[in-house]
């Protein structure tokens, strides 16, 4: 499923996890309000809200009344674990199967120049 198959609370989601996780939110950091996010990302309120959540869900963030939404320790590492579990599980497969089929190998593919 390409990313904009997803539903957008999903997609949101999965940039700010991706900003967690490269470090333009580290932890401790606060993440953009409900209100600034759907604004920059064209969404409603509502849908960034329901993003967020999820967050708050799995325990990666932290709310701290009147102020905002914090990255908790830790939140890094285990978003970088289920994204590693998610492409082993989901898109390796799907990978090494296209790659069979075009007679490539992992070698094959370390010498591939995209600038070329």
């Amino acid at each position: 499923m390409n990313n904009i198959d997803l539903p957008v609370h999903i997609r949101l989601r999965e940039m700010i996890a991706e900003g967690i996780v490269d470090g333009t939110y580290p932890e401790g950091a606060l993440l953009p309000s409900v209100r600034s996010l759907a604004v920059r990302e064209q969404a409603n309120p509502l849908t960034v809200a329901k993003a967020y959540q999820h967050f708050q869900d799995e325990g990666l963030v932290v709310v701290q009344r009147g102020v905002g939404m914090f990255v908790v320790a830790g939140a890094a590492q285990r978003l970088r674990n289920a994204m590693r579990e998610r492409f082993l599980v989901d898109e390796w497969p799907q990978i090494r199967r296209r790659l069979a089929l075009m007679g490539l190998s992992i070698a094959d593919l370390a010498v591939v120049n995209p600038a070329n």
